[in-house]
């Protein structure tokens, strides 16, 4: 129980940073006229960003869940006891 209030506890603070790092205040800091190499900053920004928090996500909820279960075997459960 105490693992599964650890990883709400990250996915509240990975919704939280979320909020913060896509609000208006952050988004102007890159809302230049500059490029890097040859694309605009905020899409660089706002992209890469993106595909950390989703890379992160998957971390966190990978460990939320139970294992796969292999071929043969059973998984218990209310119609399949052990």
């Amino acid at each position: 129980m105490a693992e599964q209030r650890r990883i709400n506890g990250r996915l509240i603070a990975l919704l939280c940073l979320g909020i913060v790092v896509f609000n208006y205040p952050l988004l102007e800091l890159f809302s230049k006229k500059r490029l890097f190499l040859g694309v605009p900053l905020l899409y660089l920004y706002i992209f890469s960003l993106w595909f950390l928090f989703i890379v992160v996500l998957a971390l966190v909820i990978r460990k939320r869940l139970p294992p796969m279960s292999t071929p043969g075997k059973k998984n218990p459960g209310p119609n399949n006891p052990v």
